[in-house]
C-alpha cells in the first residue's frame, strides 16, 4: 500500500531575477515498511523533494498525497495539524529545544496533540528505551552528546505514531560510531513498528543500511533502484 505518492513534482524558486528550478517531473511511491535513501550531489533536490514531501513545502506543480490526503488542498492550518498527527521529522541540526529534558522533548509532541499525561509519559518512557536513552531522560540537550541528541529526534519523530519519517541528512553532524548505532536503531524501529524511514543523504553510511535508493540529479529521478547488499 503506498503511503506516499508523488505525481509529476515541479519546484521553481522565482526569488532572484533567474528562476532556479529546484525539481522536475518527479513521480514515484513510497510503500508500507519502506527503508529508503533519496540520494544525489549538492543542489540536485534532495532537500527540496522531503520538504515538499512532509508538507513543510509546497510544489509550484504536481501534488504529494500521504496515507490518500492530496496536501494541496489542505490550508496552511489543516496542513500543520496533518504534519502533527502523520509525519515525524529528523533533522541534521537535531531541532531539540534546549530548556526541555530529553523526556519532556520527547512528549512535547504528544502534549501538542492534547494527549493525556498518562499517555504521554508512558509512549515517552517506551520510546527513551527503544533508542536506549532511559538513563538519560532527565538530562537537557547540552547535557548530551550529538548523537544521543539524534536519538532522543528519533524518539520524538515516532512519538505522535506517524505514518513516515522523514530524515534530512540525520547522520551529517555525528561520527562514524554514533552514526551507525543511530541507523541501527532506526533499522530496528522500521522492522519492529513498520515505520517508513525516508532519508534525504549524501552519507554512504546511511546509503549502505538502505533497502532501497532514489538518486537524484539535477532536480530529475536519474536511477531509482532496490538496495542490494
Amino acid at each position: 500500500m503506498a503511503v506516499i505518492q508523488a505525481l509529476n513534482l515541479t519546484k521553481v524558486y522565482n526569488e532572484s531575477e533567474v528562476p532556479v528550478r529546484a525539481l522536475h517531473n518527479i513521480n514515484f511511491e513510497v510503500t508500507d515498511g519502506e527503508f529508503t535513501a533519496i540520494v544525489g550531489p549538492s543542489g540536485s533536490g534532495k532537500s527540496t523533494l522531503l520538504h515538499i514531501l512532509g508538507g513543510l513545502d509546497r510544489p509550484s506543480e504536481g501534488k504529494v498525497t500521504v496515507g490518500g490526503v492530496n496536501l494541496n488542498l489542505l490550508s496552511s492550518t489543516k496542513l500543520i495539524e496533518f504534519r502533527l498527527f502523520n509525519i515525524g521529522f529528523v533533522f541534521q541540526a537535531f531541532n531539540l529545544i534546549p530548556v526541555l529534558t530529553a523526556r519532556e522533548n520527547v512528549e512535547f509532541i504528544m502534549l501538542l496533540q492534547k494527549r493525556s499525561a498518562q499517555e504521554r509519559i508512558k509512549r515517552g518512557q517506551e520510546l527513551l528505551d527503544a533508542v536506549g536513552l532511559s538513563n538519560r531522560a532527565d538530562h537537557r540537550p547540552v547535557q548530551l552528546s550529538g548523537g544521543e541528541q539524534q536519538r532522543v529526534a528519533v524518539a520524538r519523530a515516532l512519538a505522535s505514531r506517524p505514518k513516515f519519517v522523514l530524515a534530512d541528512e540525520p547522520t551529517a553532524n555525528l561520527d562514524s560510531k554514533a552514526a551507525g548505532n543511530l541507523l541501527s536503531i532506526m533499522s530496528d524501529l522500521n522492522k519492529k513498528l513498520g515505520t517508513v524511514f525516508l532519508f534525504s543523504t549524501h552519507d554512504e553510511r546511511v546509503i549502505h543500511r538502505a533497502r532501497r535508493v532514489i538518486t537524484l540529479r539535477d532536480g530529475e529521478i536519474e536511477s531509482d533502484k532496490n538496495n542490494s547488499r
